[in-house]
């Protein structure tokens, strides 16, 4: 298998990928980029915590300005954390709706010239759309 690194350092890669957070120690407030104080309640401690794999839509746009066009989409994670992301795998926008039940996944996004991997992630429907 060759190399694979991942494009954010939020995405864990293994045996199951999944995203990680910064966590507010006080108030359990989630960041995925480095902190010194929380923007909610100014703590400043932090631990590390692993997102849930699935989530609802709650509110997309489709793009279609470019040469390929996608779906954008805000995911709600089933533990309380939100991302943004690409929804994958959908090419007919009537199946596309708010609360669209999602899953990670991940795909590599390009290959260096060392044969290395660029992992990125986005969402897919849970049980096909």
């Amino acid at each position: 298998m060759a190399k694979q690194v991942p494009v954010v350092d939020y995405l864990e890669l293994g045996d199951t990928p999944h995203l990680t957070s910064h966590e507010c120690k006080s108030c359990g407030a989630l960041y995925f980029d480095r902190r010194n104080a929380c923007a909610k309640c100014f703590g400043r401690e932090f631990g590390r915590t692993n997102l849930a794999n699935t989530g609802t839509v709650r509110a997309f746009t489709f793009v279609g300005r470019v040469k390929r066009p996608f779906v954008s989409v805000i995911v709600d994670l089933d533990d309380g954390g939100v991302v943004k992301s690409n929804l994958l795998g959908v090419d007919d926008p009537e199946k596309v709706t708010p609360r669209l039940p999602v899953v990670l996944d991940t795909y590599v996004a390009g290959t260096d010239d060392e044969g290395t991997e660029a992992v990125a992630f986005g969402y897919r429907p849970r049980g096909g759309a």
